[in-house]
């Protein structure tokens, strides 16, 4: 069987709220929506358990499509590297200034 393609290292695992649709990042203790206490995965065995607590909180139907996403850390924060998922951390507006952005804005 051919291994499994992961982006690269380090990682972090975003979902959706199924029922809120609020982008959802894995953390130590569950799910955040903030992606400053997003778990960092650095090697592959954490990045495994990243992708097997999401195929777990999928199946009880607390969490959709959850998939890793490879980000730099910058000032000790996970920064996604692909403009699509940086979109997703920033919030649903290009105003930094309101909504949860405005919160969360790193």
């Amino acid at each position: 069987m051919a291994a499994v393609k992961r982006p690269p290292l380090p990682v972090i695992l975003v979902a959706n709220d199924l029922v809120e649709g609020e982008v959802l990042f894995a953390a130590n203790n569950g799910w955040t929506r903030d992606v400053r206490a997003a778990r960092v995965a650095s090697d592959e065995a954490a990045a495994l358990e990243l992708e097997q607590f999401g195929a777990a909180q999928a199946s009880e139907s607390k969490v959709v499509d959850a998939y890793l996403v490879d980000v730099e850390i910058e000032a000790g924060v996970p920064v996604p590297r692909h403009y699509r998922e940086r979109l997703r951390t920033l919030g649903p507006s290009h105003r930094l200034d309101l909504g949860k952005q405005a919160e969360f804005h790193i």
